[in-house]
């Protein structure tokens, strides 16, 4: 595996963050790439996708967003949302002296790319949406709130392989037992004999207020508030620029229709499903890889 120099910077209150840094192999001629991790992950998701595109001559940061990996946990939970964070990887774009970057967001990371696209457009050369959009099914939305912040600490290693097993079964129906090892350890941290989680269990204060916000509103209308439309954060990221969206065949955030509603928002979009995986693919799938391959051909 290739290796990584670790790079920090601060957010723009002053939260030190940190980076996973790729140099990349060779002659470098194209724009570097920033990968952008999901709800509860961290940068070691992206931990076999980015030395394969390093190789290919491009500088790769895998981002540990704020309260997440080597980075600072926030003292106000409610800063936990795609605004926050957009806003921080602004801060990374000048502490890296980066201009532009094609964009690797998975889940949230992926939310977090359409943010950025509405107020900081010149800065992505391309985007890959891994399993996210700008609708969201309510049935993946439902299973990740019941889990997130939710997590305590495993005293044992069989412990904390057996959480990450049980939550994520159902989208990886194919892994073994060595592939629920190496999830578990991009999942936990060792602290003082046991394993906790390599996230603040905060980050779900904000989405609990959510659903509290949207239960009051349900209980006095009668009818829950229609989600906020994402579509001109998708437009705006879709426009002029190669994009690519990753799904997995079985994915319960992403369904077939909203896929498809995306692929008719964007007719340039590229498009490629991989099998017998859910939400989200690990971005190490053959399937995965070779579109992501094929946007970076293209890409400046």
């Amino acid at each position: 595996m290739q290796a990584f120099t670790d790079f920090f910077w601060t957010s723009p209150e002053g939260l030190p963050l940190h980076a996973r840094d790729y140099s990349p192999v060779g002659e470098v001629t194209k724009t570097p790439v920033i990968c952008i991790h999901g709800l509860t992950r961290n940068a070691r998701d992206f931990e076999d996708l980015a030395p394969r595109i390093a190789a290919k001559g491009r500088r790769v940061l895998a981002v540990d967003v704020r309260g997440r990996g080597l980075s600072a946990r926030d003292p106000n939970p409610m800063n936990y949302h795609p605004g926050m964070y957009a806003a921080d990887i602004v801060a990374l774009l000048e502490a890296a002296k980066i201009d532009k970057a094609v964009f690797v967001g998975t889940s949230m990371g992926g939310l977090i790319t359409m943010v950025l696209a509405s107020f900081k457009p010149e800065a992505i050369a391309a985007a890959v949406l891994n399993d996210v959009g700008p609708e969201i099914s309510p049935v993946g939305l439902a299973r990740i709130a019941g889990y997130t912040g939710r997590v305590g600490r495993f005293e044992t290693w069989d412990e904390a392989v057996a959480y990450v097993r049980d939550i994520n079964q159902a989208a990886f129906p194919d892994y073994g037992p060595e592939d629920w090892e190496r999830a578990a350890r991009r999942t936990f941290d060792a602290q003082d004999g046991g394993f906790i989680a390599a996230y603040d269990p905060d980050i779900a204060v904000p989405i609990r207020a959510a659903a509290e916000a949207t239960a009051r509103v349900q209980a006095e209308t009668g009818q829950a508030p229609p989600p906020p439309d994402m579509y001109p954060l998708f437009r705006a990221l879709a426009k002029d620029r190669p994009l690519l969206l990753v799904r997995g065949a079985i994915s319960d955030l992403i369904d077939p229709a909203i896929a498809e509603r995306m692929r008719a928002a964007a007719p340039h979009m590229a498009y490629a499903e991989v099998p017998g995986v859910g939400h989200a693919p690990m971005l190490d799938e053959p399937e995965a890889l070779a579109a992501i391959e094929n946007l970076l051909e293209t890409a400046p």
